[in-house]
């Protein structure tokens, strides 16, 4: 087979298209498919049958795939929740996602380094800064779709440990490359091309991000983004080359180079922009990432391991550091959330997979560790990216969240009472504050739960049952006041949807920041007489919901549905789908669209049907 690469590379991707097939076999265990990868390449390759021996095509293969791994992981940095500060929270600076990160990272970098010397006075690992480098990254690749899963991406929490990993993965890649390139020529003046890639990415990033704006050159990419012309897949790869190349030639390693283009490339990128992304992930993870992690798995050398009394020893040495390292650093977590939350956060932290296993491989090559070492933390990997998001699971349950009931309104005026009467006629359960005496009466006489008595905002949402509640309005006038109840709504109660009616246009950033849905009353009046206008029967369903036509959104909880395209979805009854959301994004989705689990996805029909509809999405 040495001299077929074609053969080898059959096998290969044979495997890669039979374990995703094993790996949804284990949904309880929810082993990750990377995992089975590894474990498929351990089984063919030289610690198992030694059905396929490293080629250079297979190498080259290989390491472009470990590459386009780097820049799918780059894509994923969020340079606007990196930077986004929200001034009005009363709490100390500390308590912001970036600072909060920074701390924990550099928590987790001293006591990963502490670590490492322990392990270097006993003899078993020579450098104890690259170990210990090493054992303090993260994995957004598993710390993203965990959070996608448990639909917390938009909530602070999610936001917390989002900016938590991306610091992680990025700090500790850019050190970790700054001491590889010590190691390899000293401190020279060679080592200033590295600081120098940093201040290309900024230069870069900065133009790009500006051009990119360009409605010109908008309009360009948008007209050949289809059939063969694929302008930005076409451009994203030669985008990351480029950076490699680059980052090759200043003396780095290649990953930084191609971690740097992909956040350039989601700097850059449209948000809405799902076809693009989806493209670039279907490829990556279609082709390249998997022959990367078989590769992995088919140079691991078991003997190497089983053989060495020390490195047994090692093995699990490494797994109790490499939790306590995350664990520890994010109990900082507890400024914001309850301990559970950040004992939680912390272990699904403590997931390890593409970044350690190149780092360690890198290390290998230039001798820094021992083959011994490199084997016991590939295992590690597998292991901490095995059992970490089902204890993460286990630990943060959203039963709570899940069980939400019931609307809050803060107003006073006839705005308030036409909603309330709207929502209750609905079957929700209204919850009103209402800060006007001479309309309590009025407020009195309905069928709804009116919060009177309470001078504190925080005290009076803890009545009404904030804690529970699915949905805040605020119809106040008062721009401190919006502010300060849904910071408390958002802050404190993690309500999921809030939204508030402004006339303040300063004001919109800062509720923007809190993931407040903004209603102008000209805007909302100038677009529903748009609506009356060019879509009338649309409108009078909206407007008019009768006893024969309900709309209605529900979130997909139902886990037997999770990766069902909508075609083989069957509603009851006259029930049709109108819409779609995931995450930020909404769309009309089409037949082949494959829902996931926290889809928010509108639907239409009859009071009957609808009510079926949601029994079977949300069981």
């Amino acid at each position: 087979m040495e001299h077929s690469p074609f053969v080898a590379l059959l096998l290969i991707t044979g495997l890669a298209l039979v374990v995703p097939v094993f790996a949804s076999r284990f949904r309880r265990i929810r082993l990750p498919i990377v995992v089975g990868e590894i474990i498929a390449g351990i089984i063919i390759g030289q610690s198992g049958f030694n059905l396929v021996e490293p080629s250079q095509t297979l190498v080259f293969l290989a390491e472009f795939g470990f590459a386009y791994l780097m820049f799918l992981s780059g894509l994923e940095i969020d340079f606007n929740i990196l930077m986004s500060q929200n001034r009005d929270v009363e709490q100390h600076s500390i308590s912001q996602p970036l600072p909060l990160a920074l701390l924990i990272f550099l928590g987790t970098l001293v006591l990963a380094l502490l670590g490492a010397v322990g392990l270097s006075k006993l003899d078993i690992v020579e450098n104890p800064i690259i170990v210990g480098l090493i054992l303090s990254t993260t994995s957004l690749g598993v710390v993203v779709p965990v959070l996608k899963e448990q639909q917390l991406l938009g909530s602070l929490y999610g936001q917390h440990l989002l900016v938590t990993s991306s610091v992680a993965d990025f700090a500790s890649l850019v050190i970790f490359t700054m001491v590889i390139a010590i190691r390899s020529v000293g401190l020279t003046l060679d080592l200033l091309l590295v600081l120098a890639l940093l201040l290309i990415f900024v230069t870069a990033a900065r133009f790009m991000y500006r051009f990119a704006a360009f409605p010109f050159l908008r309009r360009l990419l948008n007209e050949l983004s289809s059939a063969t012309a694929q302008i930005r897949v076409r451009g994203a790869f030669a985008l990351m080359v480029a950076w490699v190349v680059l980052a090759e030639a200043l003396g780095a390693e290649l990953i930084l180079g191609a971690f740097l283009a992909g956040a350039i490339a989601g700097l850059i990128t449209d948000p809405y922009d799902d076809s693009s992304r989806e493209k670039l992930d279907a490829i990556g993870y279609g082709f390249f990432i998997p022959i990367f992690f078989i590769m992995v798995g088919v140079n691991f050398n078991l003997q190497v391991l089983v053989e060495s009394p020390q490195a047994l020893v090692l093995v699990p040495i490494l797994i109790i550091i490499a939790f306590s390292v995350k664990v520890i650093p994010g109990l900082l977590f507890r400024l914001n959330f309850s301990w559970r939350e950040s004992l939680a956060g912390g272990i699904l932290l403590s997931s390890r997979l593409s970044l350690i296993i190149a780092a360690s491989a890198i290390a290998l090559g230039i001798g820094a560790i021992s083959e011994e070492v490199n084997s016991a933390i590939v295992l590690l990997a597998v292991v901490s990216c095995t059992i970490g998001p089902v204890i993460f699971q286990r630990l943060y349950t959203r039963g709570v969240e899940t069980q939400r009931k019931g609307v809050i309104l803060i107003g006073k005026d006839q705005l308030t009472e036409f909603l309330a009467d709207r929502l209750i006629a609905s079957g929700e359960e209204v919850f009103v504050l209402c800060p006007d005496e001479s309309r309590l009466e009025v407020f009195k006489q309905k069928a709804l739960n009116l919060i009177t008595g309470v001078s504190h905002p925080e005290e009076a949402l803890l009545e009404a049952g904030a804690d529970r509640a699915r949905a805040l309005v605020d119809l106040t006038s008062n721009p401190q006041e919006t502010l300060s109840v849904c910071t408390l709504a958002r802050e404190q109660f993690n309500i999921p949807v809030i939204v508030s009616r402004i006339n303040d246009v300063e004001l919109i950033p800062r509720l923007q920041a809190l993931n407040v849905k903004i209603v102008q009353p000209a805007m909302a009046t100038a677009m529903a007489l748009e609506g009356a206008i060019r879509y009338p029967s649309a409108f009078d369903v909206l407007i008019h919901q009768t006893e024969d036509v309900e709309v209605f959104e529900a979130t997909l909880t139902n886990r037997q549905l999770d990766g069902v395209p909508l075609r083989r979805l069957r509603l009851p009854g006259n029930t049709l789908i109108l819409s779609l959301q995931r995450d930020e994004n909404i769309t009309v989705p089409h037949g082949d669209f494959v829902i996931r689990l926290g889809d928010r996805i509108g639907i239409i029909g009859s009071p009957d049907s609808i009510e079926h509809a949601v029994a079977i999405l949300t069981s």
